[in-house]
C-alpha cells in the first residue's frame, strides 16, 4: 500500500524535513509513505482568502491518483487512538487501495477537498503549525503500522 501525503506548504525546515524522514524510511516494503508538496497561493493583506483556499484546493485534488482513499485532516475530523489508526491502516490496507491524506494551507482544505475525503482525521483540537503536522503525521502512522506488526517501537 503507498500511502501519500499531500501538503500545502514547501521549504521546509530541515528539522521537519530529517524527523519525517526519519520515520518515513522506517516502514517496511508493505507499506511506502511519501510526500507530496503543494505550493502555496500568495497572500497579501488584500487576498480573496475563498479564492486562495479554492485554488489551493484544486491543486490538491489534481495531485491525487486515480481510485485512491482520500482522507482529510480537518480540525473537525475523529480523533484517534493509537490502536484505533493502527485498525484503521489495517482496513486501508486490506481495502486494496492506496491512500491519500490531505493537509491544507494556513486556511484549511477547500469544501471540494472535504467533500472528496472518504474520512475526516483530526490529530487534536489544537491549532498545531502545519510543518509540525507533517512529523507528528510521519510518526503517529510508524507507530500504527509498528502497532500492526508487533514491532518493539509501539509500547503502551
Amino acid at each position: 500500500m503507498q500511502i501519500q501525503i499531500i501538503a500545502v506548504g514547501n521549504k521546509m525546515p530541515v528539522w521537519v524535513d530529517n524527523a519525517s524522514n526519519d520515520y518515513l524510511r522506517r516502514f517496511s516494503k508493505d507499506v511506502s509513505v511519501s510526500f507530496k508538496e503543494i505550493t502555496p497561493s500568495k497572500r497579501t493583506k488584500n487576498t480573496d482568502i475563498s479564492k486562495v483556499i479554492s485554488d489551493e484546493g484544486n491543486r490538491i485534488l489534481n495531485a491525487i491518483p486515480n481510485g485512491n482513499k482520500v482522507i482529510a485532516l480537518e480540525v473537525n475530523g475523529k480523533q484517534w487512538s493509537t490502536p484505533e489508526l493502527s485498525r484503521q491502516l489495517s482496513q486501508w490496507q486490506m481495502q486494496g487501495r492506496n491512500v491519500s491524506l490531505l493537509i491544507g494551507g494556513p486556511d484549511g482544505l477547500s469544501d471540494a477537498c472535504r467533500t472528496k475525503a472518504e474520512q475526516q482525521w483530526s490529530l487534536s483540537k489544537l491549532t498545531i503549525p502545519h510543518p509540525l503536522v507533517r512529523v507528528i503525521v510521519s510518526e503517529a502512522l510508524y507507530r500504527a503500522w509498528s502497532l500492526m506488526h508487533n514491532h518493539p517501537y509501539h509500547r503502551e
